[in-house]
């Protein structure tokens, strides 16, 4: 379970901002929304099922997620991705000269089997300059931290709860974080925080990611799920088979090719008085269905997955081809506690002002994005703004009350 993360100097972001899935001490909330859209983690800590992102184009709401997809890639991957001497692909903010000789800072706060962790690092191009981890205790509403480990460039610090970091520090190159290398020489509290990482599902909404799904039916894994969950969405499709990627040998030749993964979505076929006849018709779901099948198709595996796992999941551009009647549909599945009773966390970020709801939403669980006059970008939550019980979120975006709108110059002068 994610609590926060934070990130600063990198691509739009100057400052260092924090995006929170602590639930907010609001009030005037509708009771069954309050009750719904949070739970309670086992050391009292109550968080967020869900939360949406809003901004401008170009405002760096974007770069939220791959701030995140970065953190979780260089976590997993610096220890066997990146060799000796190889520059890290960390895009600093570049339109500053105060950021120039400052390393980008990650860190993020979770959960894991009910321990609060806080694991961070800063890092440049070059090298990885810091790097963290602490345990956190919760005493009531006072949070003590205990240091595991700090690293301050080649000077660590490793505390006897951490004696796995004993004797691997001169293993760990100067672009590589001793988190990774830990976890590599079994290491249990590293390993575990890896993991934690693994589990992050960062996707794309613009991007066909069919491949998740399909790596679960390979695996046997969730076929019905799947098929109720695309029907339930109503798209008349009855069943779903795959021929799974294969060799074959071309027809008369020794030529051996690789032959694609093909997805078929099976319809009922109807006569003229509309009755179902016994044959299904198959369709290829690449060339024959629409946009939005194709993307929950690929969005169902993940969804289900997440579900039945308890895991966190981050969607950009989550309405991308979605009708708005199918977004609501995912989005409460998330903050229900009868589909949701392992507290998945599902962050989502879009343009769509039908979703802005005070009938879905509580307020701290909308942010915005925007960027300033020196185009860095800022993270905020509505619950930070004075707004009434009863006022409508969507149209009050619109307006510009919020913020984070694009503001539109006078068009018809192109023409003129």
């Amino acid at each position: 379970m994610l609590i926060e993360f934070s990130v600063g100097n990198y691509r739009s972001f100057k400052d260092i901002v924090t995006f929170s899935l602590l639930a907010a001490d609001v009030v005037g909330e509708r009771a069954d929304i309050h009750l719904e859209n949070t739970f309670i983690t086992s050391n009292n800590l109550k968080l967020l099922k869900s939360a949406t992102i809003y901004g401008a184009n170009a405002s760096g709401e974007s770069n939220l997620a791959t701030a995140i997809k970065f953190m979780r890639w260089f976590v997993v991957e610096s220890f066997e991705k990146i060799q000796a001497n190889e520059k890290i692909e960390v895009e600093e903010f570049r339109l500053s000269t105060e950021t120039e000789k400052v390393p980008s800072y990650f860190e993020a706060v979770f959960i894991i089997e009910g321990k609060n962790y806080k694991y961070g690092f800063e890092l440049d191009k070059k090298q990885v300059i810091s790097e963290w981890l602490f345990y956190q205790e919760i005493n009531g509403d006072n949070i003590e931290e205990k240091i595991l480990f700090e690293r301050e460039k080649g000077n660590f610090s490793i505390e006897s709860e951490f004696s796995e970091g004993e004797g691997i520090k001169e293993k760990t190159r100067d672009n590589a974080l001793f988190i990774s290398v830990v976890a590599q020489f079994n290491g249990e509290i590293s390993k575990r925080v890896l993991a934690w990482f693994q589990n992050l599902y960062i996707i794309s909404g613009l991007h066909k990611e069919k491949l998740h799904t399909i790596e679960f039916l390979k695996q046997g894994k969730y076929k019905d799920e799947i098929i109720q969950l695309i029907k339930k969405l109503d798209l008349g499709i009855h069943d779903i088979n795959i021929s799974f990627e294969r060799l074959v040998r071309k027809p008369g030749s020794r030529l051996v090719m690789k032959q694609a993964n093909e997805i078929l979505t099976r319809h009922w076929k109807y006569n003229l008085d509309g009755k179902k006849q016994s044959n299904l018709e198959s369709f290829s779901i690449e060339k024959n269905e629409s946009e939005g099948t194709k993307k929950l198709f690929a969005l169902a595996g993940i969804l289900i997955d997440s579900l039945k796992k308890g895991k966190f999941l981050l969607i950009d551009e989550f309405d991308s081809s979605l009708h708005p009647l199918i977004t609501c549909a995912i989005i409460d599945l998330f903050n229900s506690k009868e589909t949701n009773p392992h507290n998945a966390q599902f962050v989502f970020i879009t343009h769509d002002t039908n979703l802005l709801s005070n009938k879905r939403f509580r307020r701290d669980q909308i942010w915005f994005t925007e960027k300033d006059i020196q185009q860095a970008t800022h993270l905020y939550s509505l619950v930070e703004i004075k707004i009434g019980d009863d006022d409508p979120f969507d149209k009050d975006y619109l307006k510009g009350k919020y913020g984070a709108i694009p503001f539109i110059g006078y068009l018809y002068l192109l023409i003129k």
